[in-house]
């Protein structure tokens, strides 16, 4: 019973510690993105007139492959939890890569698209929108982005 008693008190003598540590921890924050322009540099103008709804998506993009050329209405962010993943501009051809921890500011009203290479690329994004705008709108001849979520 002796040795019961000192195990206990050798557990609580290393767990005290422990919990006095998380006693005194505080929430931190960082701050991964702020903006006020895409990722291109061109400004934010306004939000579309409405109740403003806000989505949020994990979308999971397979390896070696080009989400189809597409538009938003609505600022938007992605971050990315895992992988990494190339936004190219159709018109100009611009490129950006974005890494796991990252967070890219997606263009507004402008044709772009993401591409992967050998991982699949795990993104979180967050659209600011209203009630029954689209999240993404593709060209007249591809497919959409993604299937619309409930």
């Amino acid at each position: 019973m002796k040795s019961v008693t000192m195990i206990l008190a050798a557990m609580f003598a290393t767990w005290l510690p422990s919990l006095a540590v998380a006693a005194d921890a505080k929430p931190k924050a960082e701050t991964v993105l702020k903006s006020d322009s895409s990722w291109t540099g061109a400004p934010y103008t306004a939000y579309p007139k409405g109740r403003p709804e806000l989505t949020v998506l994990r979308i999971v993009i397979p390896a070696h492959s080009a989400l189809p050329w597409h538009t938003h209405v609505v600022p938007n962010a992605a971050y990315v939890i895992s992988g990494h993943l190339t936004v190219e501009e159709k018109a100009t051809g611009r490129k950006k890569v974005i890494r796991a921890g990252e967070a890219l500011p997606e263009s507004v009203g402008v044709v772009h698209r993401g591409v992967t290479d050998d991982e699949e690329v795990v993104l979180v994004v967050m659209y600011a929108g209203t009630k029954d705008t689209p999240l993404s709108v593709p060209l007249a001849e591809d497919n959409p982005e993604f299937a619309t979520p409930p």
